[in-house]
């Protein structure tokens, strides 16, 4: 096949940025391929999740948290859901060591959640982690080691031989401390997994397999993290299938993955991890963490929400689980961010707005027709991926106004706020007044401000003033408009028939020196709508209680004559 040279469309020049610097990810390790099915499978069911904000996602904060914040982030964690929560860094602080202990003595842990704690391969570290979680009836005691060749040189200054020998001492150690114990498991996390020998990772993780004796009914847990994005997602996926095709005892080891976000694609290297094998997922609420963070467990299950797939747990209350972790953090969670952001269920421009509309009055139509309510219909709303009722959120911020919305949200939101629903005719007319106020302002319009421009625009008095009127039927199909008009301080009595009430005035109109054509008449409600040509100008005009078109055509006269 042949195609346009480079040169030719793309107009991109070199920069002058030192780029030569950097190697490409498989110029720094081996990463076999093979035959790849996790391209065609499909995630069916949700993984372990695991959240690791009272570890991980602690020693990011400038602040960490102290014991009544940790407690009442576990509590969150514990009511959306979560049955395996990684608690702490015994050995790192005083701090992190009372919180687990204060678990222990507090009874705080529901028998149906385990802790997880977080130890350095140094026996000293490990002894002081198994001191914080005596007493706790079950617990996941979590090792780690970096085992790239980068922090081996760099960092540790050991090969690979020496890596083994001391993961194996402190595996060994681990073993001696927790004996028989039946609620005690390990877990081990080969730290830069992804940038770490395929062959001597398997061989690490298969020889603590068998030296912690794993069985399904007392499974390992191998974590392998992506500490360092250095490769697009694909790649990432080729690692973790490898590994699941190749460990040992594979029925006894829980594969799970540990995501970080230095390339911003934190949520998809976890999501392929899983359809390339991984069953558990360690992540933080809204993504907090180190560098760029830990991968953002919130979104990868409302990702999964909006396949149909239960995500396992309870994200019903989205606001409370963001002011929870906001308030534990001290850190602000971005109106941009996926599903929980103040901003992104809601839609400013024209052509979205409209799209949703239509969308949420056709869901309303189809949950009548099925006979359900509207909050257990089938959701297919434009550029909504999920209701936002689901998480708790209410339709009130779906739709905002500034100068860059349209017809149909300002339609929208008269009709949703104040009842009042304007004819799909009359929405350009009445856009167009609002863009002109939100270009002169630089803001959005809040919906009591549309009101308030729509009174000011059609029901407000103008020029021509109607003071009193009277109509009736003179005889069948014959009416008669009597009424007192004032119009540049003149004011005099005129009166007009016709068929109706409506062209009876327009007669009356006429014979005052305003020659109505009347085009279009609504009613919704107590509210009218007309659409009239006066002297060669269309315009509309609104009215509302008694006689409501009457003022309708009257307000189109006036904004006609302005």
């Amino acid at each position: 096949m042949t195609t346009i040279p480079y040169e030719l469309w793309n107009p991109q020049r070199p920069s002058p940025m030192p780029h030569h610097r950097y190697r490409p990810f498989h110029e720094r390790v081996n990463v076999p391929s093979g035959d790849r099915s996790w391209p065609s499978a499909r995630i069916e069911r949700a993984p372990l999740w695991v959240p690791v904000d009272l570890r991980d996602g602690n020693q990011a904060l400038a602040e960490p948290m102290d014991t009544p914040r940790k407690r009442r982030f576990f509590e969150l964690l514990v009511a959306i859901g979560f049955k395996e929560i990684e608690v702490g860094y015994p050995s790192a602080s005083r701090t992190d060591f009372d919180f687990v202990r204060h678990l222990v003595t507090s009874g705080a842990v529901p028998d149906d959640v385990t802790p997880v704690v977080f130890t350095p391969a140094r026996p000293e570290l490990i002894d002081r982690t198994f001191e914080a979680i005596a007493g706790l009836p079950r617990a996941v005691v979590h090792l780690y080691i970096a085992t790239s060749p980068v922090w081996r040189e760099v960092v540790l200054g050991r090969d690979r031989g020496e890596v083994s020998k001391t993961v194996r001492t402190a595996a060994e150690h681990m073993a001696r401390l927790a004996g028989d114990a039946p609620g005690i498991r390990f877990q081990f996390s080969p730290e830069t997994f992804n940038l770490t020998e395929p062959d001597f990772v398997l061989e690490l993780c298969d020889s603590l397999t068998e030296l912690w004796d794993a069985s399904p009914d007392r499974p390992v847990t191998h974590n392998l993290p992506a500490t360092v994005e250095i490769a697009t997602p694909n790649v990432y996926a080729d690692q973790i299938e490898y590994m699941h095709r190749h460990l040992a005892r594979r029925e006894a080891v829980i594969l799970s993955v540990h995501p970080h976000n230095d390339r911003g694609t934190g949520v998809a290297c976890a999501e392929l991890a899983v359809l390339a094998g991984a069953q558990r997922v360690e992540g933080c609420l809204f993504g907090n963490g180190e560098r760029t963070g830990n991968v953002d467990l919130v979104t990868l299950a409302l990702n999964l929400y909006t396949q149909g797939v239960d995500p396992m747990v309870d994200l019903g209350d989205i606001d409370a689980v963001r002011e929870t972790v906001e308030h534990c953090n001290r850190l602000p969670v971005h109106a941009r961010h996926p599903y929980a952001g103040d901003l992104v269920h809601t839609a400013f421009s024209g052509t979205h707005q409209d799209a949703i509309g239509k969308g949420l009055a056709q869901h309303a139509r189809t949950a009548a027709e099925l006979g359900v309510p509207a909050d257990k219909a089938p959701w297919t709303v434009p550029y909504l991926p999920i209701d936002p009722a689901d998480i708790g959120r209410s339709y009130e911020a779906v739709i905002r106004v500034n100068s860059q919305s349209g017809k149909g949200g300002v339609a929208y939101l008269l009709r949703t706020r104040h009842g009042v629903d304007l004819p799909p005719r009359m929405r350009p007319d009445f856009s167009r007044v609002v863009q002109e106020a939100t270009d002169d302002s630089g803001r959005e319009a809040t919906p009591k401000e549309l009101y308030e421009l729509f009174r000011t625009t059609y029901l407000t008095e103008g020029a021509l003033r109607l003071h009193a009127w009277s109509a009736h039927e003179e005889a069948p199909g014959v009416h008669r408009f009597v009424c007192t008009l004032e119009a540049d301080d003149r004011t005099g009595d005129y009166e007009g028939t016709g068929a109706g009430p409506l062209t009876a005035f327009v007669d009356a109109l006429a014979g005052a020196g305003f020659p109505v054509e009347v085009l279009d008449v609504t009613e919704n409600g107590t509210t009218a709508f007309a659409e009239c040509r006066v002297n060669g100008t269309t315009t509309w005009g609104a009215g509302t209680g008694p006689g409501a078109t009457v003022q309708a055509v009257l307000s189109a006269v006036n904004r006609a004559v302005r």
